[in-house]
């Protein structure tokens, strides 16, 4: 069986809630690599960049925090 066909028989959590899962993740990630992002740009003084990372870091918390009120949501139910 291939990832593509798994829908919890092998995980044993069903595909959408392994999404939701993996969204929330994959958000707090990418949130943690442009604190990193910000500081380079910002160490190179370039503000504009610094200001586009910024802005794509609360919108990647922003994503979390809609995923994680879903998840909590389903969890409680």
């Amino acid at each position: 069986m291939t990832s593509s066909t798994e829908t919890g028989d092998i995980t044993g959590t069903l595909d959408k809630d392994y999404n939701l899962i993996w969204y929330v993740e994959a958000c707090l990630n990418n949130a943690l690599r442009l604190e990193t992002y910000i500081g380079d740009a910002e160490r190179e003084k370039d503000s504009e960049l610094a200001e586009l990372f910024r802005k794509a870091q609360a919108d990647s918390r922003k994503g979390a925090e809609l995923g994680m009120e879903l998840l909590r949501d389903r969890l409680t139910s």
